[in-house]
């Protein structure tokens, strides 16, 4: 038996291991989903992900959203977070404030946002932006998340990198008063970014919506208060 056979045998049985791992891992998705009761509420309130009930549960416990705000959904597709914020906007109203969600993938129309596909990292996201919401937001949130590669230290910078972008996008969009509500894993926000944040808000919370699977490294962190560059003595976390 030649060194070029065992190579391509040992190639072979690699390539069928990773496919019944592929299969495994699907089929272990396929039943969680249909044993998520959240899976099938959001089916039957007509959201696009079970993601939306995470965004509800946190505008119930920190009373976020008023009608009339002008908010920015980070990483929006498909588009659940962006419904969930249509809804409790009002932004179907005639003359309402449209919600803005924007991502690297094009998402389905959604009555009463408008829904853009861009890098919101890039300057010209703004001008983008700035057709379509005022100079400055009441809002900005983001359940965006990279994918995971399953090194947990790999996956920790990779998401760090994903909030420190959206929070610079707040810091530059949001106006007095104003909230940011992005997602992180377990071990909270980067310590250097958590204390930037409560430099620039009243309030700075970590919290885990009910809706966020028991096994899910996730967290939120909600920060409310916009007041960039204050010092702050009255910061709760």
């Amino acid at each position: 038996m030649n060194n070029t056979y065992k190579q391509r045998r040992k190639l072979s049985v690699s390539k069928l291991k990773s496919k019944k791992q592929r299969k495994e891992s699907s089929r272990r998705w396929i039943l969680r989903q249909l044993n998520d009761p959240y899976v099938h509420e959001a089916k039957a309130q007509g959201y696009r992900s079970r993601a939306a009930f995470k965004l509800i549960e946190i505008d119930d416990k920190y009373k976020l959203l008023r009608p009339g705000q002008a908010v920015v959904d980070l990483g929006a597709a498909p588009g659940g977070w962006t419904q969930m914020l249509v809804k409790r906007l009002k932004t179907n109203r005639a003359g309402a404030q449209p919600v803005v969600g924007i991502d690297l993938q094009q998402i389905d129309p959604i009555p009463g946002a408008i829904l853009l596909q861009h890098d919101f990292t890039e300057m010209s996201a703004l001008e983008l932006l700035s057709q379509h919401t005022p100079d400055k937001l009441d809002g900005v949130v983001s359940d965006m998340a990279p994918f995971a590669c399953g090194v947990s230290s790999v996956d920790h910078i990779r998401i760090t990198g994903l909030i420190e972008s959206a929070y610079a996008f707040a810091q530059g969009m949001l106006k007095p008063g104003g909230f940011f509500v992005a997602k992180v894993l377990q071990g909270g926000t980067d310590a250097k970014l958590l204390q930037t944040m409560r430099r620039d808000f009243v309030k700075v919370h970590h919290f885990k919506p009910p809706s966020s699977r028991k096994d899910s490294s996730e967290k939120f962190v909600i920060a409310q208060g916009f007041r960039r560059g204050a010092n702050s003595s009255d910061t709760n976390s």
